[in-house]
């Protein structure tokens, strides 16, 4: 991961953040927080970062973003719907206007035909709007798929907030 380029990025979405007067929460699964720790890393956070969630299992998807239990065994974890529901119930706090989520399979177990590892579906959410998502596959070892996923949630949270100020 380019880190230098990673901080730009964390930049520019503070500020739009800011800009707003927004604050914003992570909800991550394959990544364990990776996002949000990249987020408070930046000095004075805390002024447009709320909290993050790690759900990795099922069961704290549902118990802590609301996550419905049955699209988890329609659609699988790993899956549009879930990570939409992941990125709404991040943001359900009256401290937290934007939220983005994760939900992947980084390996090296857990792929299947239709799901492989690498497989990883984005959802980013503002309570001004609908939820925007998207899945990407990235190759490498769970390492280098953990941090691709961190970097492409980071652009993807700002291209959303740049699509929501008309930009």
């Amino acid at each position: 991961m380019n880190y230098l380029a990673l901080e730009k990025i964390i930049e520019a979405v503070s500020a739009r953040l800011l800009a707003r007067r927004w604050r914003m929460a992570t909800a991550e699964s394959c990544t364990g927080g990776w996002v949000a720790k990249c987020c408070t890393d930046r000095p004075g956070s805390s002024a447009w970062f709320d909290r993050g969630y790690i759900t990795y299992s099922y069961e704290s998807k549902v118990e802590l973003l609301a996550v419905e239990a049955e699209l988890i065994v329609r659609h699988g974890a790993v899956s549009e719907a879930v990570a939409r529901q992941m990125a709404v119930g991040a943001c359900q706090s009256q401290h937290v206007q934007a939220a983005l989520s994760i939900t992947g399979i980084a390996g090296p177990d857990g792929g299947t035909a239709d799901k492989p590892v690498g497989t990883v579906w984005f959802a980013w959410y503002a309570d001004t709007g609908l939820p925007r998502s998207e899945c990407m596959h990235f190759k490498g070892d769970r390492d280098s798929i953990r941090s691709a996923t961190v970097a492409y949630a980071l652009r993807g949270m700002l291209g959303y907030l740049e699509v929501l100020d008309g930009v």
